[in-house]
């Protein structure tokens, strides 16, 4: 570790602990605890530099910080909000543990920020991905099956990727999901995609006859297919089908939406979808309702 690390790891001790903590028992994705784990750093300079042990804080001072950095760096709401989340779960996993007695951030309240409304696809354009390749080859049926069945489940792509063979009830149409904190819910997937998915299997038992890989979905060379690799096709795909931005996520907002469009109940679509909160899920009723202004504006009688 460099020099200006190891003085950054000691003026915030911890740190480790904090990111084993976030990953494991939150279950936040990799790219959100480095983000946090980038934003704690910056924040433990900024108290070497100043001279004071981050355990006797207060908040006024961390509103000083915070307004230095809205004003001298001209940081984005998100990116603010950000460093103020990872600052006070940091303090919040620090008396949890009993490390500290008593968090300086605990009466310091971050700004709620505007939810942002989902995209998503409509019907007509999944379909055109799915009839834009001709899927003849073993990574183009791949990825055509990973598309019916993060349309056909509303997984993320990371469920998507460690997919384990032994998740599938061909039988009876349900796949086992392992969603964030390591919790396991039962999706139920229509006779569409049980065929794809059946079709892709005979492909990859004739391609790796003796690979015993956990993973479902693998490379051309029989190990895990990234998610890099994963990311790639889905982008090269929608440039294909004239849609530019496409990402894995897309799928699972697009999931959600139309099942409440088409009739489903709210606490049904949190089940599939894995949310811990209902409130999580709600934000898809905004954006089916934004579908029924501009369907009223159309066909109302009177302008």
């Amino acid at each position: 570790m460099p020099e200006e690390g190891k003085a950054v790891s000691q003026s915030l001790p911890w740190l480790e602990e904090y990111a084993r903590y976030i990953r494991l028992e939150r279950g936040l994705s990799s790219n959100t605890v480095e983000a946090y784990l980038s934003d704690l750093r910056q924040w433990a300079s900024h108290l070497k530099k100043s001279g004071i042990a981050f355990e006797r804080i207060e908040a006024r001072a961390l509103e000083s910080y915070f307004w230095k950095l809205k004003t001298e760096k001209n940081l984005s709401a998100a990116s603010l909000f950000r460093k103020m989340e990872a600052i006070k779960s940091f303090y919040v996993f620090l008396v949890s543990d009993k490390k500290i007695e008593k968090s300086p951030a605990a009466s310091f309240r971050s700004p709620k920020m505007p939810r942002r409304l989902p995209k998503t696809l409509s019907t007509s354009e999944i379909e055109s991905l799915l009839r834009v390749e001709e899927f003849n080859t073993f990574e183009q049926l791949r990825k055509r099956v990973m598309l019916e069945l993060i349309y056909a489940t509303g997984m993320r792509a990371s469920e998507i990727l460690a997919l384990k063979s032994d998740a599938i009830n061909f039988q009876d149409g349900w796949v086992r999901a392992l969603g964030k904190g390591s919790k396991e819910r039962l999706i139920p997937i229509h006779s569409t995609a049980i065929a794809w998915l059946k079709r892709y299997a005979k492909a990859r038992e004739a391609r790796f006859p003796a690979r015993d890989a956990a993973e479902f979905f693998l490379s051309r060379r029989g190990t895990k297919l990234s998610r890099v690799q994963f990311w790639r096709e889905i982008r090269d795909l929608g440039k294909k089908a004239g849609i530019s931005n496409l990402h894995p996520h897309l799928f699972r907002h697009s999931f959600a939406t139309h099942l409440l469009q088409n009739g489903a109940d709210l606490r049904s679509v949190q089940e599939l979808l894995g949310h811990a909160s209902l409130s999580t899920t709600e934000i898809y009723t905004s954006v089916d309702r934004s579908g029924l202004k501009k369907a009223h504006e159309r066909f109302h009688p009177r302008p």
